[in-house]
């Protein structure tokens, strides 16, 4: 693969007949396949919401690929053990961060605590949600609209303000929003609020950081069955979760996963405030 510096110079001044040959041009397209395996190879990464769901495959997916991974989460212990188990049976280091990252002390100390132990931080992402269902506007409590922005925005500002002093060059930011944020979600006012605030967060903040080449990007799930639906939904609407998408079903946190492990790899070198839509087939205006 070229050298990225090298991409930025001017190219010499060259012109062919349509429809052109590759093998005349100054200098050659680089066509050569980015590296396959082990994409995260001497990586460690901050996964926030990391016990279960999107974040614990996320978190699982990486360790394949060679990183070492720091989970933050709230209070599900035995969730983040076995989580724990998973990633240190495939050879790499997992650090256990309990604590609530709607409070400002506690996202500091996440980073910190992943320096400390693991000695570096490259991929940081932004996963740590919650959500409640609302019948109106006027049933979503003062509590529940701040508890929502707390843990679903603010904590990515948060996490992400104390983890600048230890990204670099090459350094990735995921954060993850969802389909919510572009179309709505007529149950989840606050919820789609929070998800949009996101993608304005990941875009702004991918332009702000361009120059110091740290990418970041975000993913958009659609319905994936996760702790969070389990604990948010009636029975009834449980069982038919995730069928008014096209492909008919919910999606599982080993469906999306991907989508992370391409924004933190070099597999993306070319994007940045961009967003993936793993939401089993529903157009969004992205």
């Amino acid at each position: 693969m070229q050298d990225q510096k090298d991409l930025k110079k001017v190219r010499p001044q060259q012109s062919q007949r349509r429809p052109g040959k590759e093998l005349d041009m100054k200098p050659m397209p680089d066509s050569e396949p980015l590296k396959q395996e082990r994409k995260l190879e001497g990586k460690v990464a901050l996964i926030t919401g990391g016990d279960s769901g999107i974040g614990k495959a996320t978190a699982i997916l990486f360790a394949e690929h060679g990183a070492d991974v720091a989970i933050a989460y709230l209070s599900e212990a035995e969730d983040a053990k076995a989580t724990k188990k998973e990633i240190e049976n495939r050879g790499q280091q997992c650090l256990l961060i309990k604590g609530d990252l709607s409070k400002e002390n506690n996202c500091k100390k996440a980073v910190q605590q992943t320096i400390d132990k693991l000695g570096k931080l490259d991929i940081l992402v932004n996963n740590a949600a919650l959500h409640w269902e609302a019948e109106t506007l006027e049933g979503i409590s003062t509590e529940q609209l701040e508890r929502s922005f707390y843990t679903n925005v603010f904590s990515y500002f948060w996490v992400t303000k104390y983890a600048m002093p230890y990204l670099k060059e090459g350094s990735v930011i995921i954060n993850t929003s969802s389909v919510t944020a572009f179309r709505g979600s007529a149950k989840l006012i606050d919820y789609s609020a929070t998800k949009g605030a996101i993608m304005g967060f990941t875009r702004s903040l991918a332009q702000n950081l361009v120059d110091k080449k740290i990418r970041v990007n975000a993913v958009a799930p659609g319905p994936i069955w996760t702790p969070l639906v389990a604990s948010t939904y009636d029975k009834e609407k449980i069982s038919k979760f995730g069928t008014d998408v096209p492909m008919g079903r919910a999606g599982q946190p080993n469906e999306v996963a991907p989508s992370y492990l391409f924004l933190a790899s070099d597999d993306s070198s070319y994007m940045t405030g961009q967003c993936l839509h793993p939401n089993g087939g529903e157009i969004v205006n992205a």
